[in-house]
């Protein structure tokens, strides 16, 4: 039996004729309703915090098995966000594995192209998780019955608000007006209820109030528990909050919360840029504030598959990404490696020990503090603080001219050299920050989601030759879930 959130999420068909059976079966990791409607016992309560998670991995078949045209094999950030962007290609070689991500590159998809069905599953199903840990911690009752410690209790509630916060996040930015789902779905026609697409405003809202919820229920520690360090933590919740804030254009709260964010003494650029990246340095840097913790060698399986597809010849540079990058900045070689084919940055380690590898332990790393230093530049840029916006573009460039090269050398001096503090030029500041962001978050999955909200796509697109429209700065909702619904799910304008 599967989840009745399917329904409304439109993630899986209930009555559809035709579905591979594998879609039938559950995810890994997801509590059924045979389990729910037991009677929960404290396993049962935390287990579900821990599942929430899940569907931040880029572990292979967390939903289906090698279902590829449904995009359901591993998350699909690097296909919606880094081939969308212009900043990578789908292979080295070009051929015609996988024809519909090549769509991403050209913008010729429709909303039939499994990336975008892809997308909605992953950040639903984590909904879906969430939801069930969060009717769980808020029973008092079954809270007190299981013996969950409150201090713990309080912790998990938080981890499942912002993990909730952060899929709506993602559903707003990709899709616009999406389903509001906030309780576990108990009936047919719970589910149907909430089949229809809430306007974004109120997602941005909902985000907001379980991100304010989240902080005032996290421990005031770098890590939320020592002993499971890649748990949320507050410095995640403030840096979601600021992130928010960020794509909301509210530019005195981004340098706020940043600024409460610094108030916590927890982070800080690692003098060396890889070691955000380095399996060896895992939760053990400075820098890194929200990433997902791949652990190789468990069952179910937990490690992370985008270095399998790397094996495969996916993830290959664009050559204007390439062109981007100033002579000798060592972000280059650690974010592709063009000569073996490889991204460091993915494979968690500076060789292939990993390519082809489907269990690497490598992080997926969402937040980090160089990112948060770029968002507090923009804002201060926004508003007309030049000075201290260049200071901070700086700061990056510093950090990255003084990092050791991948192949053990110091860049030559004149590397990376500072932007010119005393320019009032907005324009020429947005545009230091624009390629300053490009090259220090390459493959990382923002450089689309910058290029949208600054407006930029179709210019920056179009002039590579992309076929960009309008319509696109919203991908098209999953055409399956239109026709699920009956058609209370609307389509967005265009497709």
């Amino acid at each position: 039996m599967r989840p009745l959130y399917i329904i409304a999420a439109a993630t899986l068909v209930l009555t559809g004729a035709g579905c591979k059976k594998y879609l039938y079966k559950d995810p890994i990791g997801l509590l059924t309703p045979d389990q729910v409607n037991t009677d929960p016992k404290l396993n049962t309560v935390t287990s579900a915090v821990r599942s929430s998670y899940q569907m931040l991995s880029s572990t292979f078949n967390l939903l289906g098995q090698w279902d590829w045209t449904a995009g359901t094999v591993l998350r699909n950030d690097f296909i919606l966000q880094d081939i969308a962007s212009a900043d990578m290609q789908k292979k080295w070689n070009p051929d015609g594995d996988q024809a519909w991500m090549d769509e991403f590159s050209s913008f010729n998809f429709t909303s039939a192209n499994g990336g975008f069905n892809g997308q909605w599953s992953y950040d639903y199903e984590g909904i879906s998780r969430a939801n069930m840990a969060i009717s769980y911690l808020t029973d008092q009752q079954l809270t007190a019955k299981i013996g969950l410690d409150e201090t713990l209790r309080k912790r998990l509630l938080g981890e499942v608000y912002f993990l909730r916060a952060f899929y709506y996040f993602e559903l707003v930015n990709n899709f616009g007006d999406v389903p509001l789902l906030l309780k576990p779905l108990k009936s047919f026609q719970d589910a149907y209820s909430v089949a229809k697409r809430e306007s974004k405003a109120n997602v941005w809202t909902q985000i907001s109030k379980d991100l304010a919820d989240a902080k005032g229920l996290m421990p005031n520690s770098k890590y939320s528990d020592n002993t499971e360090k890649w748990r949320i933590s507050k410095g995640a919740v403030l840096a979601l909050q600021a992130k928010v804030a960020l794509y909301n254009q509210k530019w005195t709260d981004v340098i706020s919360i940043v600024n409460e964010l610094d108030g916590l003494g927890y982070y800080d650029l690692n003098a060396n840029y890889f070691d955000n990246f380095s399996i060896a340095k895992k939760f053990a840097d400075n820098e890194v504030i929200f990433a997902y913790n791949h652990v190789s060698g468990q069952n179910p399986r937990n490690g992370n598959g985008l270095c399998a597809v790397m094996g495969w010849g996916f993830i290959a540079p664009t050559t204007d990404f390439l062109n981007a990058f100033e002579a000798n900045d060592p972000r280059l070689l650690y974010t592709i490696d063009v000569t073996n084919q490889a991204s460091y940055k993915i494979l968690g380690e500076t060789g292939t020990g990993n390519k082809g590898n489907d269990d690497a332990a490598s992080c997926k790393v969402f937040i980090r503090y160089a990112d948060v230093l770029l968002w507090k530049a923009e804002a201060y840029n926004e508003s007309a603080n030049y000075p201290e916006a260049i200071k901070l573009i700086n700061k990056i460039r510093q950090r990255a001219r003084t990092t050791v090269t991948a192949t053990g050398t110091t860049p030559p001096a004149g590397t990376l050299p500072d932007r010119n503090t005393a320019s009032t030029d907005k324009n020429q500041v947005t545009d230091w920050l624009m390629k300053e962001r490009r090259t220090e978050l390459g493959f990382e999955s923002q450089r689309f989601y910058d290029l949208k909200r600054w407006m930029k796509a179709k210019q920056v697109l179009m002039a590579l030759g992309k076929n960009f429209q309008d319509k696109n700065y919203l991908y098209p909702i999953p055409q399956g879930e239109i026709d699920k619904s009956g058609g209370t799910i609307t389509q967005n304008t265009g497709y």
